[in-house]
């Protein structure tokens, strides 16, 4: 994946090129970003994932991270930070919206077929263990901090 543009504006903005397809969470614990590990592409990245017909970015986003790890959010605790233009092998560009939230209390999770597992990383740690570190979505969620 190939991060191409940063865009700030509404995040119910309509695009005729490359419209919004999916939503990345930041969140964050005091400086820890919450990871979760893909299965299929054994890699580190954000919570997130496609919007499902009639569905707003934002609840795609609330929907991805309680789907992904458990964690139940109010729509209103998402700060919308901007849409990420990236490039795709074999997609070509995709649009997403990230938002970013500070999340206090403990995360409840189990791994699912989609999920393997999930940490709290440091940025400028090292890497987690167990996969490649998605670095296009460890740089979007420093553009989103709260």
């Amino acid at each position: 994946m190939r991060l191409v543009a940063f865009d700030e504006g509404p995040d119910d903005a309509v695009f005729t090129t490359a419209p919004v397809r999916y939503a990345l969470v930041a969140a964050w614990r005091g400086a820890r970003l919450l990871l979760v590990r893909v299965r299929d592409r054994d890699c580190w990245e954000l919570p997130g994932g496609g919007i499902d017909p009639g569905e707003s970015p934002r609840e795609a986003a609330v929907r991805e991270l309680w789907e992904e790890t458990g964690q139940r959010l109010a729509p209103e605790r998402l700060r919308f930070a901007g849409f990420a233009r990236t490039l795709l092998a074999g997609r070509g560009e995709l649009r997403g919206a990230v938002y970013a939230a500070r999340v206090e209390e403990p995360v409840g999770f189990s791994p699912t077929e989609e999920i393997a597992e999930l940490c709290w990383w440091e940025p400028g740690d090292e890497p987690p263990p167990g996969g490649a570190l998605q670095t296009v979505d460890t740089y979007l969620a420093g553009l989103a901090r709260p």
